[in-house]
């Protein structure tokens, strides 16, 4: 287990490496000039901005117009050193280090996520386990639609729909921020209001996210079925329900592990549209900023936590097979 372990750490590493090259050099190809931006701004307030003046912003910022492929992979160097350090730079456009400031909005996309997930899973695979064991009944194409429908919504538009009915016309929950601003709540008055707020934003995920997770259980479960080893189980008379949820689950459970992969950078990386729609200062409001003003520091901070956080997740979805199915060897 250990070896196999220090092995994919060594196989990670290679990877980040690569990831790194591709996020520093695509970033710095961006069309959006940080240094163009902020001179515009500065000529809107009625200041003049000089050569001179402009020139020395790109240095300031290591984005020189005449730097060479030898500054650029010098500049690449650079920061592959500070990232080692743990150090990801200061964001342009916030002026403060991109680890502290990714660090204070994190905690809200990871509460929506972390909550949304949760719930996703209590009701995506009951589901799927249902309508795999009622095929073609009512249940199954009843469930089916309702899945079908919540896939092909986007989240923008259906978001749009449960603010207008929820806070608009029924006025049950807040339509956006995370707080109220003209209370000062404290200890569970201040915990219900954050949920009031976040209540509208964690239904859309949950909704828009059930689809396909409990397509995916009821395609595996499907197949687990009708294999022999579940005739075998019927014909030893076992309940059926031990049968479906002893037997036929723990089986399904391996695809479902392979896609706790992408479960762990989901939790940090933030829900952008539904953040943008609920007006939440979470971390993936505040990347599209980012990316928007031309924040390469942030840009390329965020994507490299992001990408840390995918290696994890599927190295820790290798070691679960090992937990799930006994039959898989780590070696």
């Amino acid at each position: 287990m250990l070896k196999y372990i220090l092995k994919r750490l060594g196989y990670s590493l290679l990877v980040l490496f690569g990831v790194s090259l591709i996020i520093y050099f695509l970033t710095r190809l961006m069309p959006i000039d940080f240094v163009k931006n902020k001179v515009v701004a500065v000529q809107t307030s009625g200041a003049t901005v000089d050569t001179e003046m402009v020139d020395a912003m790109y240095e300031a910022y290591g984005l020189s117009e005449n730097a060479g492929f030898m500054d650029i992979m010098k500049g690449y160097l650079g920061w592959l050193g500070d990232l080692c350090r743990f150090d990801l730079g200061t964001s342009f456009k916030y002026s403060i280090p991109v680890t502290e400031k990714i660090a204070m909005h994190m905690g809200t996309s990871f509460m929506i996520a972390l909550i949304a997930t949760i719930f996703e899973f209590m009701i995506a695979i009951p589901l799927g386990i249902t309508a795999a064991t009622h095929q073609y009944s009512l249940r199954d194409y009843v469930v089916t639609i309702l899945v079908m429908i919540g896939i092909s919504l986007p989240a923008f538009f259906f978001g749009n729909i449960l603010k207008n009915w929820l806070s608009y016309q029924l006025g049950w929950f807040p339509a956006s921020g995370l707080v109220d601003a003209t209370t000062d709540y404290s200890g569970i008055d201040q915990l219900i209001d954050y949920g009031r707020h976040v209540f509208i934003p964690i239904l859309t995920v949950v909704i828009l996210s059930i689809g396909a997770r409990m397509r995916m259980t009821r395609t595996n479960m499907l197949e687990v079925m009708n294999s022999d080893y579940i005739r075998t189980a019927r014909a030893k008379g076992l309940k059926e329900s031990v049968v479906i949820n002893k037997h036929a689950f723990r089986n399904t459970l391996i695809p479902l592990v392979t896609s706790l992969a992408g479960l762990l950078p989901s939790l940090f990386s933030g829900a952008i549209i539904t953040e943008q729609v609920f007006d939440l200062p979470g971390i993936g409001n505040i990347a599209l900023d980012a990316m928007n003003a031309g924040d390469i520091p942030f840009i390329m901070g965020y994507n490299m936590f992001l990408a840390v956080l995918s290696v994890l997740g599927v190295l820790l979805a290798d070691l679960m097979y090992a937990i799930v199915d006994p039959r898989v060897k780590l070696e």
